[in-house]
């Protein structure tokens, strides 16, 4: 549960889709990390480090609230972390990296891992890395999710544009707040 001043919100998705960037972005304090040199021949290729527990941050609301701001790591064998990461949280941002091998399969594998708590609680899907490649268009997540019956957004973000992370969370927060 959260108190009526500390809003909890997870970011999760694949190894490099911005998580870390996102909260760095966003957060007013400096945030906090676990990145390290990844182990795994398929992280190393993509990036010099990669989150192996979470990152964390914050960001006041200017009305008494503060959000809360948690990354999961996004190499698998650290799946576990999301369950315990997820709670007490109010939504999930899931973040597709579009130039992935099969983003609409991470997007099902991220909505698969995170099933139980979305049966509860809000998500939205940001987009990333769609300035390098529009395919698949937006319209292929969106037939995804009305597959699956999920009805969450889909808004492409540059997770290292601060308007971009403000609209994905005042989105998500607008979910929460119409339901």
């Amino acid at each position: 549960m959260h108190t009526a001043n500390k809003i909890k919100i997870v970011f999760t998705g694949c190894v490099g889709a911005g998580k870390t960037t996102a909260i760095q972005t966003i957060s007013e304090d400096i945030p906090i990390s676990t990145d390290v040199k990844p182990s795994e021949a398929s992280v190393i290729k993509r990036k010099p480090s990669t989150t192996v527990a979470m990152d964390y941050g914050t960001l006041s609301l200017g009305n008494g609230e503060t959000l809360y701001l948690y990354g999961t790591p996004g190499q698998r064998r650290f799946d576990f972390m999301t369950d315990i990461l997820t709670k007490g949280a109010i939504g999930l941002v899931i973040l597709i990296d579009n130039s992935h091998d099969d983003p609409l399969q991470e997007l099902d594998y991220y909505l698969n891992l995170n099933h139980r708590f979305l049966l509860d609680n809000p998500a939205i899907i940001g987009v990333t890395h769609y300035d390098e490649t529009q395919q698949p268009e937006l319209d292929a997540y969106y037939d995804a999710l009305a597959e699956r019956g999920d009805p969450w957004p889909v808004i492409p973000a540059d997770a290292r544009n601060l308007s971009d992370i403000k609209l994905l969370l005042n989105t998500l927060l607008a979910l929460l707040e119409h339901g």
